[in-house]
């Protein structure tokens, strides 16, 4: 009896199978995926990061869904956050997975990015890869600025305000430029409901129209091997099909991750502190989250070398000056047969990702 109900049962899986295969093409989507490889190489490891950051982004849309549930822009922007912290059920932690997702993101997005400078997947056929993945990275970092004000509470307001610092330190325009952002000359619910659009419509539809671009041309042109992998004969390198063996372990990585946002969402939730009044001092230690906190650092610095706004126009051109750099590499270093060149991004990539390391904690030293 169990056995004929097996059959049966294997047998209107394969019904639905070949229904699905017929109107969707199944079989050629297997296929295709079970034809791709993937390199296998002692630096492998970094090929997973930048899935991590496409799975936190879906937690971010998710959990974000979810929060506007409840969120109401504007005036009333502080109360529906503390109705869904403490009042709606799981609100905590939806709000606080979304929290914790966001940082995670821009932490996942840094660690790819360095990863693929450093394999130098930005060479030939690959600068389109490496401008638009720069392009994702701005995207989310404005995503973290623009949905931190959203709570509207003391930290956020006066970090907020922080951070606005850095735009508008731009020679003639800046002062422009925030003050469109904020709907006039100061943070208001103005801001909130202008930073709200950007944050939930704006946003979103560029980087899902930019990310859908990024994965079309990374699986154009496959993942990039280090130099060093790259000058082996074709007979010693290695490779593994993406579908299965490369999926399985791209999903364990998702899952890692997801246990690592669970941890964090649960045991350390997110805090709602008290409500922002724009009126009252900024508290001690105020400052722009951390994967600001670089550029944020420069600013002071130059400003206490070089008097008036002269410190500050001159932080503004070399960051600017080093992002034009860093984004222009490809065009650079663009083989190996230059050797020159390609050490000299090499050591680029070093002092950046040193610079950044030591500017943030340096600016947190001094918070």
């Amino acid at each position: 009896m169990g056995k004929s109900t097996s059959l049966v049962r294997d047998a209107a899986e394969s019904r639905m199978y070949e229904w699905v295969d017929e109107r969707l093409g199944l079989d050629e989507i297997i296929e295709f995926a079970s034809k791709k490889d993937v390199p296998q190489h002692r630096h492998s490891f970094w090929y997973y990061w930048g899935g991590i950051t496409l799975f936190l982004f879906l937690v971010q849309l998710v959990s974000g869904i979810l929060l506007l549930v409840y969120y109401r822009p504007g005036a009333e922007a502080y109360d529906s956050v503390r109705q869904i912290t403490y009042d709606i059920e799981f609100g905590w932690l939806v709000r606080s997975a979304h929290s914790w997702s966001a940082n995670l993101m821009v932490l996942a997005a840094f660690v790819h990015m360095f990863s693929v400078f450093f394999m130098k997947a930005y060479r030939k056929p690959r600068e389109f890869g490496w401008w638009s993945g720069l392009a994702l990275l701005g995207m989310t970092m404005v995503f973290g600025f623009s949905g931190y004000l959203l709570p509207m509470d003391e930290l956020a307001f006066f970090a907020t305000k922080v951070g606005l610092e850095i735009p508008a330190s731009i020679p003639g325009v800046g002062a422009v430029i925030v003050t469109l952002v904020q709907g006039g000359d100061n943070v208001t619910s103005v801001t909130i409901q202008r930073f709200f659009a950007l944050h939930v419509v704006i946003l979103p539809l560029l980087f899902i129209g930019t990310l859908a671009f990024h994965l079309w041309l990374v699986q154009r042109h496959g993942n990039a091997v280090p130099p060093g992998e790259e000058s082996k004969p074709e007979s010693e390198r290695r490779t593994i099909p993406f579908f299965p063996n490369f999926f399985a372990k791209d999903l364990a990585m998702w899952l890692m991750t997801l246990n690592v946002l669970a941890i964090l969402a649960s045991l350390y939730p997110w805090q709602l502190g008290v409500q922002a009044d724009p009126a009252a001092p900024a508290p001690e230690g105020i400052h722009p989250e951390w994967y600001f906190m670089s550029q944020f650092q420069v600013l002071k610095v130059f400003g206490r070398w070089f008097p008036g706004v002269t410190g500050e126009i001159v932080g503004i051109l070399l960051f600017t000056v080093g992002g034009l750099m860093w984004a222009l590499i490809p065009l650079y270093d663009k083989d190996n047969r230059l050797a020159m060149r390609a050490r000299n991004a090499t050591w680029f990539g070093f002092a950046a990702l040193i610079g950044l390391i030591v500017l943030t904690i340096w600016g947190y030293a001094e918070v």
